[in-house]
């Protein structure tokens, strides 16, 4: 299976409302597919990581899929990866979510290590999960944000927030309780922590953007 120009890859490792980002996708136009398929993954033009779930579960199934190597391919080849939600959180080096997790006693389970930060829990007596819409603060220009507006709103699931070890990266912040990371970039790397598939137009936007990206199209000014 190859993927054709501008093309997308949404990557199937078993956590993740895959169909409900394809479908986003292709509302705006944009070639997409759902697979597991470690060299489709490695070659892909753009790749998406989506995902719901535990931190450590990801990265067992990314390994067990023969996905992880491939990911780190394509990012080294610089071709644009977006993490959503737990796929954003999976971009950092460690999380403080261990369910699922058997590693020795002490540590923390590793991520993808591709940004400096760590994943943890949003502080006691904030309801977990966030749930429902939220501001975003954009804190600088970047790609994926052409045409959205300062302060929209977007939609948020989570219990676990991530905090990168420097600010530089951080491309949009929102508040539940304490300031958090709402959006990370480096080079052709970008998290989002919220749901753009559930973001209504903006989502949509931000998701266009990206397949932008992937067609080597100019994307709009923010």
């Amino acid at each position: 299976m190859s993927l054709g120009a501008g093309a997308i890859a949404i990557v199937d490792y078993g956590m993740g409302n895959l169909r409900s980002v394809q479908k986003a996708l292709e509302k705006m136009g944009r070639a997409a597919v759902v697979t597991a398929d470690p060299d489709v993954i490695a070659e892909a033009p753009a790749i998406v990581l989506p995902g719901v779930g535990a931190f450590a579960l990801a990265m067992d199934n990314l390994r067990r899929f023969g996905q992880l190597d491939a990911l780190l391919h394509a990012v080294d080849a610089g071709r644009p990866l977006l993490g959503i939600c737990l796929g954003m959180q999976l971009l950092f080096e460690e999380s403080e979510e261990t369910v699922g997790y058997r590693g020795p006693g002490g540590s923390l389970p590793k991520g993808l290590g591709l940004l400096p930060g760590r994943v943890r829990r949003f502080p006691p007596g904030e309801k977990v999960p966030q749930m429902g819409w939220n501001r975003l603060n954009i804190l600088r220009p970047q790609p994926l944000f052409g045409g959205v507006e300062q302060g929209a709103y977007v939609y948020f699931l989570h219990s676990y927030y991530v905090e990168p070890a420097s600010s530089e990266i951080v491309a949009a912040a929102a508040e539940y309780g304490i300031p958090f990371a709402a959006a990370v970039q480096r080079g052709s790397i970008f998290g989002i922590q919220f749901h753009p598939e559930k973001s209504s137009a903006v989502g949509l936007r931000i998701l266009d953007n990206f397949g932008r990206l992937a067609a080597r199209e100019g994307a709009p000014a923010c």
